[in-house]
């Protein structure tokens, strides 16, 4: 495809625009357009998907297309995988998630999918568990039902439903035990308790992750006298 370029070179003939002299000559000339080569580049294989899944004699796999369900002894999880991946079965029993195109969206699929696959995997052989810690004068938290009543300082208690599949267990008063196979559903469930009240930076009060490292800050000084 041709298309033309527009150069402008100095003239003394009389234009009825640019005045009498020093006019501009508009000439054409015909070029060719350069095409774009396309390169197909390959990527890297992800460092945490190519290691291997292994699975322990009481957890049953089940594979059917891009569907995945897993059963234990603690419950059983499904997980559905993107066109970009697939699941293999070796014989030795290892699982392999490995990517179907060369693709960077495959590339970032590859690791999470199999992060994914072993979380499931780990969830309903032994189970997950987070832990918070209640931290303030008064802070404390107790069970009533299938309820977790948490008293954080404000007018009123806070009141938590337990999701099914999810079991809670308070220490003390001040701990609590979040446990499960669903670790997704243990962590949502943990960080929904957390936002009622997360430590605040000068006394550190409030709810934190048994593991949680506070930063302090310093308060104002008073005005010298």
């Amino acid at each position: 495809m041709a298309s033309s370029i527009i150069s402008f070179q100095p003239s003394n003939l009389r234009s009825a625009f640019l005045g009498e002299k020093n006019g501009i000559c508009v000439s054409s000339i015909s070029v060719t357009r350069v095409g774009l080569v396309r390169k197909t580049v390959e990527c890297k294989e992800s460092r945490i998907g190519k290691q291997p899944i292994r699975v322990p004699s009481s957890v049953t796999i089940t594979l059917e297309g891009q569907d995945l369900k897993v059963k234990g002894p603690l419950g059983e999880l499904a997980l559905t995988y993107p066109p970009e991946v697939k699941l293999d079965k070796e014989e030795s029993g290892l699982l392999r998630v490995r990517k179907a195109v060369e693709t960077r969206r495959a590339n970032q699929m590859h690791g999470l999918f199999r992060t994914l696959t072993d979380n499931l995997v780990v969830g309903v052989s032994k189970g997950f568990e987070k832990r918070l810690q209640l931290v303030g004068v008064g802070y404390r938290a107790n069970l009533e039902g299938k309820d977790l009543v948490l008293y954080l300082g404000f007018s009123h208690p806070v009141r938590m439903a337990i999701p099914q599949g999810i079991q809670v267990k308070v220490e003390e008063n001040i701990g609590i035990v979040v446990s499960g196979y669903d670790k997704s559903a243990i962590g949502q469930f943990a960080a929904n308790v957390r936002k009622w009240r997360p430590p605040e930076p000068y006394k550190g009060k409030g709810v934190r992750y048994a593991d949680e490292i506070v930063r302090r800050k310093e308060g104002k000084a008073g005005k010298k006298k």
